[in-house]
């Protein structure tokens, strides 16, 4: 009989991961204290703007599942400033292309929980996901055991995006700043 591990999900299941302070921030600066068992926070930023980021996923639905964040501590859009959701917006389109060159999906799910009655695990800090997907990727696993199997770690995961996200900032820094 097979067995599949994965003890990192405990703490989530049960609600020990939720610390007293925001995680999202926690990421924004470099040096925050991980959790017990967990990555640095920002050892899971691959990518970083003047007003957001790019994160992995702690709790991924699939491998290459990210988040857009804001640097500023705000819960809905309507409290970012325009500047921050441009630059949400453009993190958003790098990521896409980031992606698309590192997983070759099939397609990309984006979306924004606002609230926790919409489903956001972390409601009072604004985030948007992109979740890679392939034709077939919902399978018995998830359907009726509700696990989900994911094979690579989030090092791997952020060893192969970092590089990506650097060059395609390099090329192409219209993405990064505002164009006027």
């Amino acid at each position: 009989m097979d067995r599949l591990w994965s003890p990192w999900r405990l703490k989530y299941i049960t609600g020990e991961a939720k610390k007293a302070a925001c995680v999202f921030c926690d990421a924004a600066v470099s040096g925050a204290e991980p959790g017990p068992g967990e990555p640095a926070p920002d050892d899971l930023v691959v990518a970083r703007g003047t007003f957001a980021y790019v994160i992995l996923n702690l709790f991924p639905y699939n491998n290459g599942h990210l988040m857009v964040v804001p640097k500023r501590h705000v819960a809905s859009l309507g409290a970012a400033t325009d500047d921050e959701l441009a630059e949400i917006m453009r993190l958003m389109r790098l990521a896409e292309s980031a992606l698309l060159e590192g997983f070759q999906p099939q397609g990309i799910n984006v979306g924004i929980n606002l609230g926790r009655a919409a489903g956001a695990g972390i409601a009072d800090h604004l985030h948007v996901h992109l979740v890679p997907r392939w034709s077939g990727d919902s399978n018995f696993m998830s359907v009726i055991g509700e696990t989900r199997v994911l094979p690579e770690a989030l090092e791997a995961t952020a060893a192969r995006l970092r590089p990506v996200f650097e060059r395609l900032m390099a090329e192409g820094s219209r993405l990064t700043r505002s164009s006027a």
